[in-house]
């Protein structure tokens, strides 16, 4: 899982909006970047970082929403915070539709935006933990040779080794042998351990 600090990346093209939200930020202990526009922001992108997104949803060039939806190409993004003004909830409910973790109307309350920050790196926390998750299950299975992996599908299956011995024509000692190795490649140190590690991936 990634260690890296939690920052919140600012983007609006007011710069006195800019300033006091790094200044509220910077206030509870948060470390934030601040960007002029969509562009900018993307143009140094990093899906290692972890954190979230606070962005205004109109501004010159590309809108939120449009860098909302281009972020969208990446498995890994930061959850996204729209801040809208009152004409523009129609735009931002269609951001929440999009995957956005909250809309924010102008003008609001400082708390109410730290409540929302805290929630979407709480949220940002559990998918990087997830998808680190992941990464190792599969790197796991790479060490499996095409016979454990056979082995591994039949016992996941529910099938017992006197079967699977018939099945793919080894001896019962050789089904063994092969089922712990997958056991200990796996680093599963359960059946259950490895059937929900296998659940896992199906889920994804």
């Amino acid at each position: 899982m990634d260690q890296k600090n939690p920052t919140v990346f600012v983007v609006d093209d007011d710069e006195e909006v800019r300033r006091a939200l790094k200044l509220l930020f910077e206030s509870v202990g948060l470390p934030v970047i601040c960007y002029a526009s969509a562009g900018e922001y993307l143009a140094q992108f990093d899906a290692s970082l972890p954190g979230c997104l606070v962005v205004d949803i109109r501004m010159p060039g590309m809108s939120g929403l449009d860098m909302q939806q281009k972020l969208t190409e990446h498995p890994i993004h930061p959850p996204v915070i729209i801040i809208t003004g009152h004409g523009d909830v129609p735009m931002a409910v269609r951001a929440v539709q999009a995957g956005a973790v909250d809309f924010i109307e102008k003008p609001f309350r400082d708390q109410i935006l730290l409540d929302s920050v805290h929630r979407a790196i709480e949220k940002d926390a559990k998918k990087r933990g997830e998808a680190s998750r992941l990464f190792e299950i599969r790197e796991h299975l790479d060490l499996l040779t095409p016979r454990e992996r056979e082995v591994l599908d039949l016992v996941i299956g529910g099938m017992r080794n006197k079967n699977i011995s018939e099945q793919l024509g080894i001896t019962l000692s050789t089904v063994e042998a092969h089922r712990a190795r997958v056991m200990e490649k796996m680093q599963a140190d359960s059946l259950s351990h490895l059937m929900r590690m296998m659940l896992t991936l199906e889920h994804d």
